[in-house]
C-alpha cells in the first residue's frame, strides 16, 4: 500500500500542501461542483437571482455578481437577458 499512497502525499507536497484525499478525488475524476464563473453564469441563465445563486453555490451574492461581471465578457454578452438566449448554457 506504501507505493499507492506515496505518490499522492508527493503530489500533496507539490500542489501547495493540498490534502491527500482532494489530490486523490481530482485524479479520479470526481467534481466539487462547477467552477464558479461557469456555474454563476448557467444559473443565472436560469433566471435566478444573485441571492439565489449565492444561496445554491455557498457565496455572497457580491461574489455572485463579481463572477458574472467577469463571465459576461468571455461569453461576448451584456445582461442576464442576452445570456438566457445563448444556446447551450441554461440547465
Amino acid at each position: 500500500m506504501l507505493p499507492k499512497t506515496l505518490p499522492l502525499a508527493a503530489g500533496s507536497l507539490e500542489r501547495g500542501g493540498r490534502t491527500a484525499a482532494l489530490t486523490k478525488h481530482r485524479r479520479i475524476g470526481r467534481s466539487r461542483g462547477p467552477p464558479h464563473p461557469a456555474g454563476t453564469a448557467r444559473l443565472a441563465a436560469t433566471g435566478l437571482t444573485n441571492r439565489d445563486i449565492a444561496a445554491r453555490l455557498f457565496l455572497s451574492p457580491r461574489t455572485v455578481g463579481y463572477h458574472l461581471s467577469n463571465a459576461y465578457p468571455k461569453l461576448g454578452v451584456a445582461s442576464r437577458l442576452e445570456l438566457a438566449r445563448l444556446p447551450g448554457l441554461p440547465g
